[in-house]
């Protein structure tokens, strides 16, 4: 973009300056900090000019948008042609509850469904299991049957929109139900659309609800993947997850690099089971978080882009540009959420909204200003999603095609991102790879530092965080709270013994024992698990089969 000798002026121009203007400027009025850094720590310069950027080859670095490396995005028109998806993630109490909310929110504009399922749902347990004591229905919907599954679809046609399932060790299980339900709304599979998390590295890396051993969980994430393939084609069949990554406390680039390096993963597990690569590349997708540094996250979302496709293209061999896109969800940062001064919340997220809206993410979910107290009411549910049309309609952020490229301290970022992965990246297949690096802990070990580093700023006032550290106040506390049933578990236990009565045991029977032969062998576990559901399985008894073959899995101890 500039030869060597207009570089060279420019560098000696800004020393200059440094000691010039800003040096006496300075010395009467000292800068706020002695260092400025991002949320992740990377140290920000006061200043940045094309010297920074010199090494900036547009075409191979940034092309265009819906090309090879989409950096700057992985449609040729972005949101002049479609707005992203706006994707409110929801699920509390009963299937019924919960198809109230998704009915409301697609009045009010949105455009796809999320499924939040409550932590029994979430770890293979049924609501009148005894580990689901106290849970049932409390920070999701609680699914047990085809008969819930149907509940919360009521009036809702699978061919119109498209359903996002955060469910991840149970991932076969509750696409089962979910297909079962299309078949019974006479929609075909290939009129279905959506996606299922089934990140099952994710969980076992930083958020817990993982059930079996490394091995057969990937085994469940492979048939999921290769079964949609042959038919589901519309079914984004793996969303690999930076989110809950950020929020244990990683960096932009850590999020972005271990998210990767899980994506990596289940490529080689793919590949390894006979599938082209070109085969199940494009169906792959990503979710992501974003926290308030807008510039930072804009940087994390193009590296990421441009890293994935290089690693489809250059070491996977895909020849599909479709294969090399990197699609991906954002939900805002659920930790950057303050139970002080809730309303501020509002603020921040938006802030998360634009920052994704530059980013160029497909779809979004806006976390509500109440979440650091409880599930969203409908008010604060309201305003997140009015939140995404504002910055969609108003703000002109979706009116032009990565708006932020060429920015010199977003392109340097963006690079500096990129290299920040490819080192991680470089350290762990040196270790082996993903399970490796997971085994020794090191990922772990790697989001807890930089997890601590952030929680010692805040609490050293390094870092300022608006109602905790500074502009704290009085206040009274938030009324209206939405609060579930806590007899949650005793109505689903009575509607469970009811189904169970009610369904043909030999049927039922028959079903789990086919699905027990076939997942003690190399057959894909799909089909046997689809006519379980419809046999009336729920979803305890159906993950009870693998637990009884695989065992559970309980990580080792690091430090």
């Amino acid at each position: 973009m500039f030869d060597k000798e207009q570089l060279k002026s420019i560098k000696a121009k800004k020393e200059e300056w440094d000691c010039g203007p800003v040096e006496k400027v300075c010395a009467k009025f000292p800068e706020r900090r002695s260092v400025f850094t991002t949320i992740s720590g990377e140290e920000v310069d006061r200043l940045y000019t094309p010297a920074d950027v010199a090494d900036l080859d547009y075409e191979n670095k940034l092309g265009f948008p819906g090309e090879y490396p989409f950096t700057r995005g992985v449609q040729p028109t972005m949101y002049r042609g479609r707005l992203w998806t706006m994707r409110q993630y929801a699920g509390f109490g009963t299937a019924r509850e919960t198809n109230a909310r998704y009915r409301y929110l697609l009045k009010q504009g949105q455009t796809g469904l999320s499924v939040a399922f409550d932590l029994p749902t979430q770890s293979g347990y049924d609501s009148d299991h005894p580990l689901s004591m106290g849970e049932v229905g409390k920070v999701g919907v609680a699914i047990d049957s085809i008969d819930d599954m149907r509940v919360l679809f009521d009036q809702i046609p699978l061919d119109k929109v498209t359903t996002s399932m955060t469910i991840n060790a149970p991932a076969t299980v509750l696409l089962a139900m979910y297909l079962a339900l299309a078949e019974a709304q006479d929609v075909p599979y290939d009129k279905v659309g959506g996606t299922v998390q089934n990140d099952i590295l994710k969980e076992i890396i930083c958020r817990g609800q993982y059930i079996y051993p490394p091995l057969p969980s990937m085994r469940l994430t492979v048939d999921l993947i290769k079964y949609c393939y042959e038919y589901v084609p519309r079914w984004n069949t793996i969303s690999i997850s930076g989110y809950h990554i950020r929020e244990a406390g990683s960096t932009a680039a850590q999020e972005m690099a271990f998210t990767i390096a899980n994506g990596i993963s289940y490529v080689q597990a793919c590949m390894d089971a006979g599938m082209e690569i070109d085969s199940f590349g494009p169906r792959l997708s990503f979710f992501y978080n974003a926290f308030t540094n807008v510039l930072e996250e804009v940087a994390k979302f193009r590296a990421g882009r441009r890293y994935w496709a290089k690693i489809m293209k250059e070491r996977f061999g895909a020849k599909n540009p479709r294969s090399m896109m990197m699609r991906y969800h954002v939900q805002t940062g659920g930790v950057t959420l303050t139970a002080q001064q809730p309303l501020n919340n509002v603020v921040r997220v938006a802030l998360q909204t634009l920052a994704t809206a530059y980013g160029g993410a497909q779809s979004l979910h806006t976390n509500s200003f109440d979440e650091a107290l409880c599930l969203p009411t409908e008010e604060a549910v309201t305003v997140a999603l009015r939140t995404q049309q504002i910055v969609a309609e108003e703000s002109g952020a979706a009116d032009s095609i990565d708006p932020l490229a060429g920015s010199y301290y977003v392109e340097a970022m963006t690079d500096r991102i990129e290299e920040e992965i490819d080192e991680y990246i470089k350290k762990i297949d040196a270790m082996g790879g993903t399970l490796k690096a997971i085994e020794e802990g090191y990922i772990q070990r790697e989001i807890q530092d930089s997890a601590y580093r952030f929680q010692k700023e805040i609490e050293a006032n390094e870092r300022i965080y608006v109602g905790i550290n500074k502009y704290t106040m009085e206040e009274p506390p938030l009324k209206n709270l939405l609060k579930v049933d806590p007899k949650q578990q005793e109505i689903e236990t009575e509607k469970l013994k009811k189904f169970r009565a009610a369904r043909d045991q030999e049927v039922w029977k028959s079903a789990l024992d086919r699905l027990d032969e076939v997942s003690r062998t190399d057959e894909n576990v799909m089909p046997a698990v689809i006519e379980a559901v419809k046999a009336k399985a729920t979803v305890g008894e159906v993950c009870d089969v693998w637990r009884n073959i695989w065992g559970e899995y309980r990580p080792k101890e690091f430090v």
